[in-house]
């Protein structure tokens, strides 16, 4: 099929790069030159884990091109994914200017195009947002009604940044939410070829399965979080509590890994937004709420700990590894890094941080700390050492690394260490 892509960011690209490779011919659009651009050249302008190389072979395969011409890539395919952000609010509800604006271009071109074209809403938003403001922004601009001069759909993404061209690939579920069969017949068309169960429901319910979903997932880390801080108290490693309770199959192991918070552009903001709704709505979140303040007063736990283990940190070094919010990414969006580099700051350590892919996003919000190149640099002469994300890169640390600092307090946020190479470190939760 000739796919449209509205928005090139983790999920939009990665989308269109996964249906590429799938053999479909793809059109990514963008308003920004400079991203579409690089993206015609095979340079991935996001970091996501083996995207630039599979990028570069679709591109030799004439699968994919992008474009800043939405009449354009609308006039070569049959079906456009929307893929703009829809970032949080300050009452956590979330913004639609993005999503609004883009419907009615959509429909602008949809108004003089000969054919029926199916919508699909790939973006994130809450229930009731497809049918009560795309849908009806597409019919005004357009002069069409849905379900006769185009098809409108909602196809919620479930991708983990840092691996989520391989969840695309590889999905656990397709949900398609369709506000007719036409149109849904149109979307599951595209995963023909995905060995993925396939879920068709209404707009609405496919909406609310997303936000569902992750603040499930954000409510086992929170809660994981919580038990861990009390298996600190009790000298128990928190990952071998969870290791146990994994293994019975109503709860899985996944997610129950505890730390310095959750991150990144889904779980904040969909929790966030779904209490917001709610709220809206009079129903009183109260889980979802203490979801949210468990997870910001845990990105609190690592300097408070770190507090302990030196009484005096002003002039300090303070060595900080990792900044993207989970490793093989470089988005830093709600990143735990972020408040944890504040709290130094606020109490006067010079920080020093390192990240594989993220130090150039981290710098545009601190522009006044040091940055290194590499691991060792970042360790020589710190007093201290706190791990935030768990690259790979770190796994391998040992005493010998460690030696380069000038003190000996190693904190984990993530259970990164291998206990064989590190003789004494404290992890956050055990």
């Amino acid at each position: 099929m000739n796919i449209c892509i509205i928005g090139t960011g983790y999920v939009g690209l990665c989308t269109g790069v996964g249906l590429a490779s799938r053999g479909h011919k793809v059109f990514c659009v963008d308003i920004d030159s400079g991203k579409v651009d690089k993206i015609n050249r095979g340079q991935a302008p996001i970091y996501e884990d083996g995207l630039e190389e599979m990028l570069q072979k679709v591109l030799e395969d004439d699968k994919i091109k992008a474009t800043t011409d939405l009449k354009e890539a609308i006039s070569e395919t049959d079906i456009c994914f929307i893929s703009v952000p829809t970032p949080s609010m300050q009452d956590g509800s979330i913004e639609l200017k993005y999503i609004k604006r883009v419907a009615e271009d959509v429909g602008s071109v949809l108004k003089n195009l000969d054919k029926y074209y199916v919508v699909v809403v790939k973006s994130t938003i809450v229930p009731g947002t497809t049918e009560d403001a795309v849908k009806p922004l597409i019919e005004q601009a357009s002069g069409k009604s849905a379900g006769n001069g185009f098809g409108i759909c909602m196809n919620p993404e479930f991708l983990r940044e840092g691996y989520a061209l391989k969840d695309f690939l590889n999905p656990d579920r397709i949900i398609i939410g369709q506000d007719d069969s036409k149109a849904g017949d149109v979307v599951n068309q595209v995963y023909s070829g995905f060995q993925a169960p396939i879920m068709r429901t209404n707009i609405k319910t496919a909406e609310m399965i997303k936000y569902t979903a992750n603040s499930l997932l954000a409510t086992k880390i929170s809660f994981s979080n919580e038990i861990g801080n009390v298996c600190k108290k009790l000298g128990i490693d928190v990952y071998d509590v969870m290791k146990g309770v994994g293994m019975d199959n109503r709860i899985s192991e996944k997610f129950l890994g505890a730390g310095c918070g959750f991150g990144g552009s889904c779980f904040p903001k969909d929790v966030a937004a779904l209490a917001a709704r709610a709220e809206k709505l009079g129903v009183n979140p109260m889980l979802l709420r203490q979801v949210l303040e468990t997870n910001r007063n845990q990105k609190s736990v690592l300097v408070e700990q770190l507090k302990t283990s030196i009484d005096d940190l002003q002039g300090k070094k303070i060595a900080v590894l990792g900044l993207a919010f989970n490793p093989n990414t470089d988005d830093i969006r709600e990143s735990p890094a972020i408040e944890i580099i504040s709290r130094l700051k606020e109490i006067g350590a010079n920080v020093i941080a390192y990240d594989p892919k993220a130090s150039e996003n981290m710098r545009a919000i601190f522009p006044d700390i040091n940055y290194a190149d590499n691991v060792k640099d970042a360790l020589k002469e710190a007093d201290a050492c706190l791990i935030i994300t768990a690259w790979d890169e770190f796994k391998n640390l040992s005493d010998d690394d460690f030696g380069l600092m000038r003190g000996n307090v190693i904190i984990e946020g993530r259970k990164v260490l291998k206990y064989e190479n590190v003789k004494s470190f404290q992890g956050i939760c055990w």
